[in-house]
């Protein structure tokens, strides 16, 4: 698996799992669930069972995204959760920020154009981004209710090519799950997989990834290599 560098002239990343160490956030929610069942766990270890947990239920989570487009009713839906963050004291979302995320947005600023093209609601993406002073690495912030349809449709990363003044195969797509995947290669562009999400790389692989990478910051010296 390789990337043509060449033809990279703009970037989209996604966030859960990709800027933002979510499954870590999610994991520890879960980890006091499996406490009562550790003498049955492996190595009664209750952190991996929780992340395995994790791992597991968003893949059909990420199917579900999908639905609401094809029912029709996704705008609609998006509106719901946009008013319940928005009203919900304290907010719905932690956050963590990987590991050298900052510094790699500092380093490829300068050399590409970036979006951020996530599936999840407007508010908590952009208090993500404001949180951790992001938010000017980017030239457009695409969510889940931002044009029609959301990721796995090509939707959402043309729309951020466009902002960017770029046609979708000159792009690439960076995120943690199947639905990044898909959703750039249904936009013809091409895509980085990274397993410090909720992604496995079996999974990653079978549906297309141009490269896997253990985190995303890795990503630095590749695009910085030509």
């Amino acid at each position: 698996m390789t990337l043509d560098l060449e033809r990279i002239h703009g970037l989209c990343f996604d966030v859960d799992g990709t800027l933002s160490d979510t499954d870590d956030v999610y994991t520890l929610k879960f980890e006091r669930f499996f406490r009562p069942f550790r003498p049955l766990l492996p190595g009664r270890d209750t952190h991996h069972a929780a992340r395995r947990f994790v791992m597991w239920a968003e893949a059909p989570g990420n199917a579900l995204i999908g639905l609401p487009d094809r029912l029709g009713f996704d705008d609609k839906l998006f509106a719901l959760v946009e008013w319940i963050n928005k009203h919900r004291n304290p907010p719905l979302h932690d956050y963590l920020l990987i590991e050298g995320v900052r510094e790699m947005l500092a380093a490829l600023q300068p050399h590409y154009p970036m979006t951020v093209v996530s599936a999840r609601d407007d508010r908590s993406t952009r208090a993500f981004l404001d949180r951790f002073e992001l938010t000017h690495f980017f030239q457009e912030i695409v969510t889940a209710i931002t044009v029609e349809h959301t990721k796995p449709f090509p939707h959402p990363i043309r729309h951020a090519a466009e902002k960017m003044g770029l046609k979708p195969e000159e792009c690439l797509m960076i995120g943690d799950t199947t639905i990044d995947i898909r959703a750039g290669r249904a936009a013809g562009t091409q895509t980085v997989g990274v397993l410090c999400g909720f992604g496995e790389e079996h999974e990653l692989r079978r549906v297309g990834a141009d490269i896997i990478l253990k985190n995303t910051p890795d990503l630095t010296e590749i695009l910085l290599s030509r």
